[in-house]
């Protein structure tokens, strides 16, 4: 394992962190606590030492798992990182109880690194003046934070004065090759360093969508390179070979990845990759975006959606018709696992929603999610569809 330091406290983090938002889970959408256990253990036995959660992580699952995981002495070993919830924030009394319960969730008597979530332009105005900096002041003076940061998902424009509002020891932001100028993006990775913050990275594989199966005509483009890897590796030497990055977050999900993360991390050195491969990588980016359709990583902050909509699935198949293609098996996919087939009686088809907008704040992405989930409709609901699904009901329900 690599490591590089964090410029104003010297903490030496693996270049690789466990982001706990997409662990293994069970049909039932619990966490499959074994797998997920041996998975967090074996990437910490093999030299990760910074682990990344968050309140609402797994339906608020996700920090007491990791208090079990990092039991028999595993928590000794480890950075823990967890985040205020600062969307639920109503007065400044809230948020000391957001960390008290954030401590005994976690079974630790301090965070080594407490982050406020999910930043943008207007609620860092608001929990700025709801009193956040003396909050994280008093919490770093009693003990109970070690160092305080932000996570960020905002406008560009709006960053540096996240980062200029407070004494910060490091931020967190979403880079990978299709978002280097998204968010924060390039210009607030190289701000945030030289005002002496670590960063953090999240999303460097888009949620898993740069990873794994990869459409013909990306792969095409990868098969050019001298150097065979994954599509997995060359994304995330790419945002190691920024030397601004302190930590990339990868959430794993299947014992496999964690084995390839790690592999990957001991060449995660910066400035490495030769012009002839960042031309390449730069050729895959723009190929990617004129194939996807829909900005989403599947982070799930949309979720639940109160009319049962799987938001996160619904965008993900569309991406794949026009990455993929394979329109027939695509739309037969759609109506057996969101048309309550493969998940019992009920259905999760993007037609349910009913334009509530209570997805519309809480997208990091900033997607406006019912005008793209009315052409998810339009494209897998039309003409056809009660014949497709009485088709996959023969298909998948036979006993």
């Amino acid at each position: 394992m690599l490591y590089r330091t964090m410029p104003k406290n010297g903490d030496k983090l693996s270049v690789l962190g466990f982001g706990a938002m997409r662990l293994p889970m069970n049909k039932d959408g619990s966490i499959d606590e074994e797998k997920a256990m041996a998975q967090v253990r074996y990437a910490i036995d093999h030299g990760v030492n910074y682990i990344d959660t968050a309140w609402p992580y797994h339906m608020g699952e996700s920090e007491p798992f990791l208090a079990r995981a990092l039991a028999d002495g595993y928590r000794e070993k480890v950075r823990l990182a967890t985040k205020l919830p600062q969307w639920m924030v109503q007065k400044h009394e809230d948020m000391d109880r957001f960390l008290n319960a954030q401590l005994e969730k976690l079974n630790t008597d301090h965070i080594d690194y407490y982050l406020i979530h999910s930043l943008v332009g207007s609620s860092w105005k608001t929990i700025r003046d709801l009193g956040v900096t003396e909050f994280l002041d008093r919490a770093k003076a009693d003990g109970r934070i070690i160092n305080a940061g932000f996570s960020y998902h905002g406008a560009a424009e709006d960053f540096r004065e996240v980062v200029d509002g407070y004494d910060w020891d490091c931020c967190q932001i979403q880079y990978n090759i299709l978002d280097e100028n998204i968010q924060a993006g390039k210009k607030g990775l190289e701000y945030a360093a030289s005002r002496g913050l670590g960063v953090i990275i999240m999303e460097p594989l888009r949620g898993g969508s740069l990873a794994g199966d990869v459409p013909s005509a990306v792969e095409e483009i990868w098969n050019e390179a001298d150097i065979r890897r994954s599509p997995a590796e060359w994304a995330l030497l790419w945002v190691w070979d920024h030397p601004e990055v302190t930590v990339v977050l990868s959430g794993m999900n299947e014992q496999s990845q964690v084995v390839e993360n790690l592999k990957v991390a001991d060449m995660a050195y910066p400035n490495t990759l030769t012009g002839k491969e960042l031309e390449l990588i730069e050729r895959v980016a723009k190929k990617y975006k004129e194939l996807m359709q829909i900005d989403c990583t599947g982070c799930g902050y949309c979720m639940p959606c109160p009319e049962g909509v799987d938001i996160p699935g619904c965008f993900e198949t569309y991406n794949k018709l026009y990455m993929f293609g394979d329109e027939d098996r695509l739309k037969m996919m759609y109506v057996a696992k969101f048309g309550g087939i493969f998940r019992g009686n009920d259905t999760n088809f993007a037609s349910q929603c009913v334009q509530c907008g209570k997805c519309l704040d809480i997208c990091p992405q900033h997607l406006d999610i019912p005008a793209l989930l009315g052409k998810v409709a339009e494209e897998f609901e039309g003409p056809g569809l009660g014949e497709r699904m009485e088709l996959a009901r023969q298909l998948f329900m036979k006993e």
